[in-house]
């Protein structure tokens, strides 16, 4: 029997983009518990003065007479979160080229779901604070933290189907699509329509770039950083110019993979023709065929893909942990707990996300099961679809980013509102799972 190292394991493991997804969210969730548990931490010890001067010194880009100044806050949360949502859009566009979400009798579920677990979560909140200073936090109980959702879900190994974490998936894509649409269209305070063209003109670039066949990712780099800032300047959050500009990258392939395995195998055999030397070092001809091969492994797999691939890591290892680094970071006074939690934003946030997920998520799939519009996941039941649902309430990252932006200006409000996102994403993550654990049952089939 040959044997193999661990790392040798690892190589000859073959996993599917979707199995690679699903591992890259699970160490994000699993970062982002660690960061977040440090950012608390250093928020309520004696380095909490030095904690918040940090996340604060600002760092200036000056070229010349021009400027650009920002917190270190500011840039994690318009500038590195714009690598972050590009992903997202990246994902986005596959679901809905090639993945769950491009059938429809399959994507009109979790489609449902999501939208059911936006807008309930919004009304409650919104019924909570009418006519309050913190009604504009609507959009805070909308978001699903799909890194921490999904790794809740992997930790149950088989106890759930790979259809129901499909549905999770595509919920959680659905959900982060209507964040983005809505911080675009409700928390931009004021639109430069020049820079905001400036920023138009540049996607136009990419997008002819994707038509004239460019596969090269380095001119959408180039491009797409140009409509990054015009976007920042334009008052329009600039992460938003992520996820645009994730629309415009090239997904089909520049050869078929026909032609690839056609010509890899003309290749491989003019590889072996050369004898291998005592040194067991290579023919210079060997060196050329190899590169060749390499440039063609390139071709055949999409700039999209090649991306999505190589961002996962440095997005779960070091964009989400700085993200939480610097926004979980709250000081926590227990003595006025008490008085916090009761708060119109606390209670809305907290009320939207535990009930308002429920009841939006759960419950809309109840009722587009019953009159026959979709159907249940294979090997799922309805109590599993309630387990899920309480998963969908683990707000975390982007409903913290979106009440940075709903009560920007405005301290108390953030905390309220971070302190309803924690309370309520530990209840619904910490009851989901041991619903789906130890209540749930799954069905299964011959």
């Amino acid at each position: 029997m040959k044997m193999y190292a661990p790392w040798e394991k690892a190589f000859n493991k073959i996993a599917t983009p979707f199995e690679q997804f699903l591992h890259a969210q699970t160490t994000t969730g699993l970062v982002l518990m660690l960061m977040t548990i440090v950012a608390l931490m250093l928020a309520n010890s004696t380095f909490a003065d030095a904690y918040l001067h940090l996340i604060h010194t600002k760092i200036d880009i000056i070229i010349g007479s021009w400027k650009l100044s920002h917190s270190i806050h500011h840039w994690i949360n318009d500038g590195l979160m714009a690598i972050f949502f590009f992903l997202i859009g990246l994902e986005i566009k596959r679901e809905i080229l090639v993945g769950e979400l491009s059938n429809i009798s399959v994507a009109i579920l979790p489609i449902l779901a999501a939208i059911g677990g936006m807008v309930v979560p919004a009304l409650i909140f919104l019924s909570i604070n009418y006519g309050g200073e913190g009604v504009r936090g609507w959009g805070i109980p909308m978001a699903t933290d799909i890194a921490f959702a999904i790794s809740a879900l992997v930790l149950l190994g088989k106890r759930v189907s790979a259809p129901l974490v499909t549905f999770l998936v595509a919920l959680a894509i659905v959900d982060d699509l209507g964040a983005v649409i809505v911080i675009a269209l409700f928390y931009t305070e004021q639109i430069h329509i020049m820079s905001l063209g400036l920023s138009g003109m540049f996607f136009l670039i990419l997008i002819l770039f994707n038509r004239f066949g460019i596969h090269a990712i380095l001119p959408y780099f180039i491009v797409g950083l140009f409509m990054w800032f015009f976007m920042l300047e334009s008052g329009v959050h600039a992460t938003i110019a992520g996820v645009i500009a994730a629309m415009a990258i090239p997904f089909k392939p520049k050869i078929s993979p026909a032609y690839f395995t056609a010509h890899t195998k003309n290749l491989l055999d003019e590889y072996d023709n050369y004898p291998v030397t005592k040194e067991h070092t290579m023919h210079e001809k060997q060196k050329a065929i190899l590169q060749n091969l390499k440039d063609r492994i390139d071709s055949v797999n999409s700039p999209a893909a090649r991306l999505e691939h190589s961002l996962h890591l440095p997005v779960a290892l070091i964009i989400i942990p700085l993200f939480a680094l610097a926004n979980a970071g709250i000081s926590i006074n227990f003595s006025s707990i008490s008085n916090i939690i009761v708060e119109p934003v606390t209670v809305g946030v907290m009320a939207g996300l535990i009930l308002g997920k429920v009841i939006g998520i759960a419950g809309v799939s109840y009722l587009a099961i019953k009159f026959g519009i979709a159907k249940l996941p294979k090997n799922s039941t309805m109590s599993q679809i309630f387990g899920v649902a309480f998963l969908g309430g683990i707000g975390f990252t982007m409903s913290i980013f979106v009440a940075d932006l709903a009560f920007v200006g405005n301290d108390t409000l953030i905390f309220q509102a971070k302190i309803g996102i924690l309370a309520a994403s530990l209840f619904s993550g910490v009851f989901g799972y041991l619903w789906l654990r130890y209540i749930a049952k799954s069905t299964k089939t011959s």
